[in-house]
């Protein structure tokens, strides 16, 4: 059946967004700008008030749903209203998932390359396979346990391609395999997320606008009291400001005075996140899970044209082949050889509802993918 053009516009806008929420937050990261009190120029890195930012824009979400929800009020509609109520406190665990596993990955994004961070979260879903079987009790059919395994492979594969590219000043390769490792680390975080939106959350068929927006109130609350403590606490080598702490938002302002641009990435990475959580959500709704996965795919691809020819990365071989594996991983759990080898045998395609059923947690993104 043929897309209509709410549904391509659907497509579109999750592709254009999820990459702009990359590629943006890595455009913050490279610039250098002098901080407060005079100090030297130096690159803004300030992982948590990104993390802050990207929770700013799931927060919107919540106010764009309150406007549906007059808007549909005023014309008798009933589609905006709950279908059965809810405690939303069920958001807090997730949410709280969600602001840990971000935070890292926004880490990660300081030390690696925007197309290694976009490949390395494919990793989701090894962890997420894993959990639903120990949680959530499933059975995994063998084209999932293939695709683990493929999943895997893929990540070995991209991980020796940073390994052996050539590492600048600015991505020594000590702190490439740190920030690898942590973006693996944080999928497991974000499984745990996803396993537990299952559980608690979609049985309650919350709209979306509203599953997405209260999750970030209570990060965007959340991680910004903890800015406080974290501009005293001690960091050593993971912190990226002149005064050595977890995070100094102070110093983040005074750069973003300084280079205003630093304020337009900001800005590009808050508005993409909302748009790119309400189009993913939307299709899967419209369309397929399946559908969803594949355009994730293609943002991952446009992701990495544009930093080789933004020259933010240097062009290695093995990254292809990388990336084809976790493809061919991604596409064994989520079901995609299915249709084709229906076709081969004149069956009958899978049904759309099969595909959701493949993909946990189908409905909902936890980071910009941080991300």
């Amino acid at each position: 059946m043929a897309w209509t053009k709410y549904q391509l516009f659907l497509a579109g806008l999750m592709l254009v967004t999820g990459s702009i929420n990359t590629l943006s937050a890595k455009w913050a990261d490279n610039f250098v700008a002098q901080g407060c009190g005079g100090s030297k120029e130096h690159s803004f890195q300030h992982p948590f008030l990104q993390a802050v930012g990207m929770f700013l824009g799931e927060l919107s979400c919540l106010a764009a749903f309150y406007l549906l929800r007059c808007r549909a009020a005023r014309h008798l509609d009933t589609s905006m209203d709950p279908q059965q109520p809810f405690n939303p406190l069920l958001f807090l665990p997730p949410a709280l998932c969600d602001m840990t596993g971000t935070s890292i990955m926004y880490v990660a994004l300081n030390m690696t390359s925007a197309s290694s961070f976009q490949m390395l979260r494919g990793a989701v879903i090894i962890f997420t396979g894993l959990f639903s079987v120990a949680f959530l009790g499933r059975r995994l059919a063998l084209s999932q346990w293939l695709g683990i395994l493929a999943t895997i492979a893929g990540l070995v594969v991209v991980g020796l391609a940073d390994l052996m590219s050539k590492h600048d000043d600015q991505h020594k390769l000590s702190e490439v395999i740190t920030g690898d490792l942590l973006i693996i680390m944080a999928q497991i975080i974000v499984s745990i997320q996803m396993v537990l939106e299952e559980k608690f959350i979609y049985k309650h068929n919350v709209h979306p606008l509203r599953a997405v927006g209260t999750e970030g109130l209570f990060g965007f609350v959340i991680l910004s009291l903890l800015l406080v403590p974290m501009y005293y606490i001690p960091a050593g080598s993971f912190s990226g400001s002149p005064r050595g702490t977890l995070e100094d938002a102070l110093d983040a302002f005074c750069q973003v005075g300084r280079q205003p641009l630093i304020a337009l990435a900001l800005l590009g990475n808050i508005s993409s996140i909302a748009f790119f959580n309400f189009a993913g959500i939307s299709v899967t709704k419209e369309l397929s899970a399946t559908t969803r996965m594949v355009l994730d795919s293609l943002r991952t691809i446009v992701i990495w044209a544009l930093s080789l020819a933004l020259g933010w990365e240097a062009f290695h071989p093995l990254q292809i082949l990388g990336f084809v594996i976790l493809l061919m991983g991604t596409a064994l759990y989520n079901g995609l050889h299915r249709p084709l080898l229906s076709r081969l045998s004149r069956g009958r395609p899978p049904t759309e509802e099969g595909e959701r059923e493949r993909l946990l947690g189908a409905s909902r993104t936890p980071i910009n993918d941080a991300s």
